[in-house]
């Protein structure tokens, strides 16, 4: 029982830090690890220790990863990559499916590109189309966010899946396609058909005082859709050849083993990087410091996450060494809920509560780790799905991507609850149900 209390006492501390102090999530989990360390009995002076260890072992993991993943975004949109794969969908789409083409550039681009970074560059292409098109806001704008939130919340290499991923030993690889399994119905539902019935609720058009520019800017330097597409594909491409030749038991063959070595997330990314920087950069123009440059700025856009997925690390390594995850893992079994269930619940919990997917993602899938020793490796990467599905349930005012949605849109609190929270929280709710579909069938 004092372990469960330390346990409620050390989350409890980070959501009060995060929520009311207003306190970075990194310093929150810091502080939160260290109370609930003393109360589960840790020596006040040891109470870092697992806190440090977690953080290594996650940051030498996960955080490269997200490093090369913020590289190669980086290339894709300041060599206008991105934009030449929205541009070329948009010009090839009737009005009448703009939804749903909006729905398919949110889920390429999204793949390599941070939620934030998406918004940013998609949101304005929304809003021009949606001006162009002479249709509501909303129609367009909502499968544009169910895209970038599902592929935050499903696929590598976005933090939460990855950090998911390492703590509970799942298969990257075979968590990707399960992933895209689950992440396609769930964009449709939550996306294009779900707009549909919001329109009807907040039928705003388009801001006039936008200012995205309507005039055609020179694309003769831009890469073409076809590389840039490439480019966002070959990771994926990769890491599924590896986990298909895995399963199909072609690894003692020479030629098998170099593909999957080559699948791996560390080389697939890394291999993906050098050829980005090549196709986006070196074969249009931009030189060695130009290069330079644009990796260097890409760490800078990535440092707040790779410190929170850290800090992440280092408080599911509390809960480990402590013996507190197998307390929790043990209620759970016992009360015989489905750990795809548990799972989901748990990161609702904390992502109502502190507004933020990751720390959600990591928080959950530290408690998880314990349960996680006994399902199989395909329950095991459905598990991390059903965590990423509970870290986007219901956003509200306490997250900042609730905020950046209502100023883009120019809506009120309320037409952003309408919108924005309720996609949020339908897409939580299918992703889930997707999941518990999949693992009736694996």
């Amino acid at each position: 029982m004092n372990l469960i209390i330390a346990a409620i006492l050390g989350i409890a501390t980070i959501v009060i830090l995060i929520t009311v102090v207003k306190l970075h999530p990194f310093l929150s989990l810091m502080l939160g690890s260290f109370v609930m360390a003393v109360c589960a009995g840790v020596s006040y002076d040891k109470s870092f220790d697992s806190f440090t260890t977690g953080l290594g072992t996650t940051v030498s993991s996960v955080g490269i990863l997200i490093a090369l993943g913020g590289i190669i975004g980086a290339l894709l949109t300041v060599s206008g990559g991105a934009d030449a794969i929205v541009d070329t969908i948009l010009d090839k789409t009737p009005a009448q499916l703009l939804p749903w083409a909006m729905a398919l550039v949110a889920f390429a681009v999204g793949i390599p590109l941070f939620f934030e970074v998406g918004v940013v560059i998609l949101i304005p292409v929304v809003i021009f189309a949606a001006r162009r098109a002479k249709k509501p806001l909303i129609m367009l704008g909502i499968p544009a966010l169910a895209g970038l939130s599902t592929l935050h919340a499903f696929i590598p290499p976005h933090p939460g899946p990855l950090v998911a991923i390492s703590a509970l030993n799942a298969n990257l690889g075979l968590t990707l396609g399960l992933g895209l399994i689950v992440a396609i119905p769930t964009v449709i539902i939550s996306g294009p058909l779900l707009a549909r019935v919001m329109v009807r609720w907040v039928p705003i058009m388009a801001p006039e005082d936008t200012k995205v520019k309507e005039t055609p800017e020179d694309k003769s330097s831009r890469p073409s859709f076809a590389t840039s597409l490439f480019v966002i594909l070959l990771p994926v491409i990769l890491m599924l050849g590896s986990s298909i030749i895995d399963l199909t038991g072609y690894t003692k063959n020479p030629v098998g083993r170099f593909f999957v070595f080559i699948g791996q997330p560390l080389e697939a990314l890394l291999i993906t990087t050098f050829v980005a920087m090549i196709l986006l950069g070196v074969l249009h123009g931009h030189g060695r410091d130009k290069l330079n440059s644009i990796v260097n700025t890409s760490f800078g856009s990535i440092a707040g996450i790779l410190l929170i997925v850290g800090a992440g690390g280092g408080f599911k390594q509390t809960l480990v060494d402590s013996g507190i995850g197998k307390v929790i893992a043990s209620g759970i079994a016992s009360s015989a809920i489905n750990p795809l269930i548990a799972g989901w619940l748990v990161a609702v919990l904390i992502r109502v509560a502190t507004g933020s997917a990751t720390v959600a993602t990591v928080t959950a899938s530290g408690l998880m780790v314990p349960l996680a020793s006994g399902l199989s490796p395909t329950h095991l990467c459905l598990l991390v799905l059903a965590i990423g599905a509970g870290s986007v349930f219901l956003s509200h005012v306490n997250d900042a991507g609730f905020w950046m949605v209502k100023e883009y849109f120019g809506m009120t609190v309320g037409q952003t609850f309408k919108t924005w929270s309720l996609m949020e929280t339908v897409l939580s709710i299918v992703g889930l149900v997707f999941t518990l579909l999949v693992s009736l069938l694996v």
